[in-house]
């Protein structure tokens, strides 16, 4: 979408994502509702925290220079193929220093400020998404540290990689290498924060170990209401999040709305229908978790699949997630509230998904149109996907096992069982008695 083409078309579009951005920042205490129904009455308070810290801290850190490192111009020499793309240069957008006062002194950019909010919000819950693996057993201080550390060096690159538009010269785009590179279409961050936060979390699910316990079934949801609040607030939000990725107010958006509804419908479906299957008994907490991973899923491919196709892409990933979670239970590692299940391997099919049946650019179109190379787009997504996963998870590790080995990341084996709330923070989460 052209900001540039009126100042009502603009103005009407900085309105849409004003409103989209307020959409997607409600999404993050909806991870928080979302998880803290699922964790022991005694780690809600610690549960939420982390998605509230993730808030501040990185809400702080955007305005400071995240925003820049995503969005500034290319660092380096620009004709360098490989530097342009891989990171941006803050300088000028300290504190948004350029959007809040314009070097040709007109004031405030109203579109770029716009922009720039909604952007924020990404990054905010990409970090509070990774809490979910490491849920009953993580030092705050310690996991504010790694949000620090990981939104810097992993979030901030990648958002460029993806989300970057930008177009310095009028000819090249100095845009991000994932998306200008490679080709891969990802309209609203199926890589960028979904596999991005699913990588992450299972690199912190290894170097954290596994709960007290841990075994299948030893643990349900202390409040299933309060996850599936979470459930609702998140799919609300992300009608902001895939229709405001378009930045305007156009048919793309209206067609991201609409599989925003369709793909997440036919994913409660599809988790239900095999959750009946393998247990004998459809649940609220699989129906929560099912919208939630058709929602992970359609949003790298909301503005390139006609709804048909987004509802065939809810129920395949409904069913697969639904198996996928078990995976923590035959590997061996303890991801506390399925963050890789549901995001890592919904983000990783959604993305793969456009290369067959993205209109125009799949492999099923292609074929049609007797193209020559019918498996590119699925190559480039693939190739995108591996990308962010690789690095993300890497960094993660590193940042996770050095905090460890340092101040410590897990808290004592005795405060576990003693409550994270009580000991990290010293708050209850219910405190039904007043003595």
């Amino acid at each position: 979408m052209d900001p540039t083409i009126g100042d009502l078309t603009t103005t009407i579009n900085a309105l849409w994502l004003l409103v989209a951005a307020a959409l997607v920042l409600i999404m993050t205490p909806g991870v928080a509702f979302f998880y803290g129904g699922m964790v022991k009455a005694k780690s809600v308070v610690s549960m939420m925290m982390m998605s509230f810290g993730a808030m501040g801290l990185v809400g702080v850190l955007w305005v400071l220079y995240g925003y820049g490192f995503a969005f500034g111009t290319v660092a380096g020499d620009t004709s360098n193929d490989l530097i342009k793309g891989v990171l941006g240069n803050p300088s000028g957008q300290f504190l948004l220093g350029d959007l809040v006062s314009a070097p040709d002194g007109s004031g405030p950019n109203l579109y770029g400020l716009a922009f720039a909010g909604f952007q924020a919000t990404f990054a905010i819950i990409t970090v509070a998404l990774i809490s979910g693996a490491i849920a009953d057993r993580a030092k705050f201080g310690s996991w504010m540290l790694f949000a620090f550390l990981w939104v810097t060096i992993v979030y901030f690159p990648v958002a460029h990689w993806v989300f970057n538009f930008t177009l310095t010269d009028g000819a090249t785009s100095d845009g991000g290498w994932i998306v200008f590179g490679l080709g891969v279409n990802d309209f609203a961050g199926g890589t960028a924060v979904h596999i991005n936060a699913g990588a992450a979390g299972l690199a912190l699910a290894l170097v954290l170990g596994k709960r007290i316990g841990f075994q299948k079934g030893i643990q349900k949801p202390h409040n299933v209401p309060l996850t599936l609040l979470g459930a609702a607030l998140l799919w609300f939000g992300w009608f902001g999040f895939n229709a405001g990725s378009e930045a305007g107010v156009d048919g793309v958006a209206a067609l991201a709305w609409i599989n925003t509804l369709a793909a997440p419908a036919a994913a409660i479906l599809g988790w239900l229908i095999v959750e009946k299957i393998k247990d004998g008994k459809p649940t609220s907490i699989g129906a929560a978790s099912g919208a939630v991973s058709g929602l992970v899923a359609i949003t790298p491919a909301c503005n390139i699949l006609t709804p048909g196709w987004g509802m065939v892409l809810g129920l395949i990933t409904g069913a697969v997630c639904c198996l996928a979670i078990e995976l923590k239970f035959k590997l061996g590692f303890d991801d506390s509230l399925d963050v890789v299940g549901i995001h890592l391997v919904g983000g990783i099919i959604g993305t793969l998904y456009i290369g067959i049946f993205g209109t125009g650019i799949g492999l099923i179109d292609r074929i049609a149109n007797g193209d020559a190379t019918p498996l590119s787009q699925l190559g480039a997504q693939a190739v995108g996907a591996g990308a962010v996963l690789v690095f993300s998870f890497v960094i993660a590790w590193l940042l996770g096992t050095a905090i460890q080995k340092t101040i410590g990341f897990r808290i004592s084996t005795e405060d576990e069982v003693a409550g994270v709330d009580t000991v990290v923070h010293g708050e209850e989460s219910y405190a039904l008695d007043p003595a």
